[in-house]
């Protein structure tokens, strides 16, 4: 089994939230369109000052999104 990676763009200010939502919606439209073989997808409220997006990915099809979305970090993802 391939290992599973969670892309992360972070998100900070008053309006991060917001920015974090609308962010996973861009997201969504990507999986869609070049069909990833994972959906997963979402965004965190760290503080009221800081909200992510992420989206998981495989380990094949990383380097691909990485530079094409060019994400701001990324962790190993555990389900």
């Amino acid at each position: 089994m391939e290992r599973k990676l969670k892309l992360i763009w972070d998100f900070r200010g008053p309006a991060a939230n917001k920015t974090a939502q609308h962010h996973e919606i861009h997201l969504k439209e990507y999986i869609s369109l070049e069909k990833t073989s994972l959906n997963i997808t979402g965004h965190q409220e760290l503080s009221d000052m800081h909200s992510i997006a992420y989206m998981v990915v495989t380990d094949s099809e990383m380097k691909t999104v990485r530079d094409t979305l060019k994400p701001h970090r990324g962790l190993l993802y555990e389900e």
